[in-house]
């Protein structure tokens, strides 16, 4: 790992440490941390109100208005918002010329499963109500909103609405059981941990089966999605289960790109300022949604 990945995995250590039993300040803690290390890039922020739901339309510069990225931003399902991501989606915009509407889907314990899952599923179908065609769409998302990515894409095609042109899933969780032998292997190198994934999970889906398709993927029938782009590093206890889901998904004839990321541990895409391989891994997502969308 580099020197600078090393030093804000600690630092992470440090915030999850002080206050994970208080998911309200755990939540402000987690805001600021990603808002210290934003870039000073140029973007433009628009309020977008789809039903009940706030989104925020973020424009880089140069942007072609025909294609939209519909994103999910991460964070375990119980924190995050799109604050404390605008500078991943801003350079995702930038990167790919294509500006972003982010979603503020209910968050959990205060809203459990499905609740993410309806909002994100009722973002698309908004934009399709406004006239967008679901060609010019490119759905991606980060930790948990990768998997919201996944369970999007199914729950479309598994209801015959036309499905986006891709999807673009940075370290999802894929299966709830947690069964890798990376939760072991990467104890450590990692700032998730068994502990965390195991709350996740009582909370989250309780009175649901953790093998609910729509809940996590990998138990899912996979053919006929769009093609995905997968990026995880190196240093995920997520590793050993994200690889299990691409393999199936290329078995079910997914049209698959799949980046592994050396000594890279979870969402180190939002630290892309001071992490040279978080940079490059958000240039190769703003070229294949480029590729995707035939920009």
């Amino acid at each position: 790992m580099n020197q600078s990945a090393e030093n804000i995995l600690q630092i992470i250590n440090k915030v999850i440490s002080l206050n994970q039993g208080n998911i309200f300040q755990l939540r402000k803690d987690f805001e600021q941390l990603y808002l210290k290390f934003s870039s000073n890039q140029a973007f433009q922020v628009e309020k977008q109100k789809i039903g009940k739901i706030n989104g925020f339309k973020i424009y880089g510069e140069n942007i072609n208005n025909d294609y939209l990225i519909l994103f999910f931003h991460g964070e375990y399902f119980m924190t995050g918002s799109t604050k404390d991501h605008l500078d991943l989606c801003g350079k995702l915009s930038n990167l790919s010329s294509v500006p972003v509407l982010s979603v503020d889907y209910r968050l959990a314990p205060e809203h459990k499963f499905p609740a993410p899952h309806e909002n994100c599923i009722t973002a698309y179908l908004w934009l399709l109500k406004q006239g967008m065609d679901p060609s010019k769409i490119v759905i991606a998302g980060i930790s948990a909103g990768g998997t919201l990515v996944l369970s999007t894409l199914l729950f479309l095609r598994n209801n015959g609405v036309k499905l986006p042109a891709g999807g673009v899933c940075m370290s999802p969780l894929v299966d709830m059981l947690f069964q890798g032998h990376s939760i072991i292997t990467n104890g450590g190198k990692d700032w998730v941990t068994q502990e965390m994934l195991d709350n996740l999970r009582k909370i989250y889906i309780k009175g649901y089966s953790p093998t609910n398709p729509l809940v996590f993927p990998i138990y899912a029938d996979l053919h006929r999605l769009p093609p995905i782009m997968i990026q995880v590093g190196s240093h995920e206890l997520l590793l050993d289960d994200i690889i299990r889901f691409h393999k199936k998904a290329k078995d079910s004839e997914v049209e698959m790109t799949f980046e592994l990321w050396k000594d890279m541990f979870h969402c180190f895409q939002m630290f892309s300022s001071n992490i040279p391989e978080g940079q490059a891994a958000l240039e190769t997502a703003g070229t294949y949604i480029k590729k995707m969308l035939s920009i």
